[in-house]
């Protein structure tokens, strides 16, 4: 089992919110689920993106594990629990919105260690958080649904036990996992929501039958990652089809190092800089990031 996380896990500037402001964010962030439209929830990489993303108006915002290993010069799946659990609290720290963490699996196999880790996300500041039912290695695979189950229900037995508004998200990971078994993703997710699970995604899924048949076999909120492929489904395709909420994962990263690549690119071959016609402006970077939250 991890070592539970030390306070070099939380920046020393770090400004948390306490104990009623963060379960007022909670109930914020739980309401917004309950919408009759899906919202959209972001997902900064680091400080910066999270200020700019709530300078543009999103509702809430949630962490990407990949964005922010890409960032770190590091694969995804690189970073351990403890510098994770840093870059929370920054993210946190950086905005009044509610954040949602991309906890991966759990950063352990047993249903302790993730219950340990769900513990150090109450403590955050984080809204709410997400959990995998798969190991999240290159050599690995998808967990056995009875363990998958156990660590769903070891988080929401953590949560309750503290009486708090927090919103656990679970996720079967078929679809990225080599096993695009509808059947089977949908079985896995009612078993989550069974277990208690507050919200319900499958990342992976992209073919709108596979969603509506998602949402019509569960009870709970779905939330539906998009960016992964070009597609044609919209905000309204999805809230029509009952989806409650949308991510985007790691795309908004790429699109940046896609940017960063590009104009590297035009000096190295060209000898221009061109691409300083598509860059936000210094004076209004300086604004932003010196406002408060």
């Amino acid at each position: 089992m991890y070592a539970a996380c030390t306070s070099i896990c939380e920046p020393q500037s770090m400004n948390k919110p306490s104990i009623e402001q963060l379960e007022q964010r909670r109930r914020a962030f739980r309401d917004l689920h309950h919408l009759d439209t899906a919202f959209l929830m972001p997902n900064p990489w680091d400080a910066g993106t999270a200020k700019l993303l709530a300078h543009l108006g999103f509702q809430a915002i949630a962490t990407t594990s990949a964005g922010f290993a890409f960032a770190q010069g590091l694969p995804d799946n690189g970073v351990g629990r403890e510098l994770m659990f840093r870059h929370v609290g920054e993210i946190v720290a950086a905005t009044s919105l509610p954040v949602s963490a991309d906890l991966e699996n759990g950063y352990g196999d047993d249903p302790d260690t993730v219950a340990e880790t769900i513990r150090l996300a109450l403590g955050s500041g984080l809204a709410g958080a997400s959990i995998e039912d798969a190991r999240g290695k290159p050599d690995s695979d998808i967990y056995p649904i009875s363990l998958a189950v156990e660590r769903i229900q070891a988080a929401v037995e953590t949560i309750r036990a503290q009486k708090s508004h927090f919103v656990l998200t679970a996720r079967a990971e078929n679809f990225l996992c080599g096993n695009p078994d509808i059947n089977d993703t949908i079985k896995r997710l009612q078993a989550f929501q069974d277990a208690g699970a507050d919200v319900l995604f499958a990342p992976g899924i992209t073919q709108k039958e596979h969603i509506a048949a998602i949402v019509s076999s569960l009870d709970r909120p779905v939330n539906v990652v998009m960016g992964l492929h070009k597609s044609p489904l919209t905000v309204a395709d999805l809230s029509a089809m009952g989806v409650k909420r949308i991510s985007v994962g790691g795309r908004l990263t790429q699109v940046a190092f896609a940017a960063v690549k590009n104009a590297a690119l035009e000096m190295l071959n060209h000898g221009t800089f061109n691409f300083v016609e598509h860059a936000m402006p210094f004076s209004e970077l300086q604004e932003m990031m010196a406002s408060q939250k």
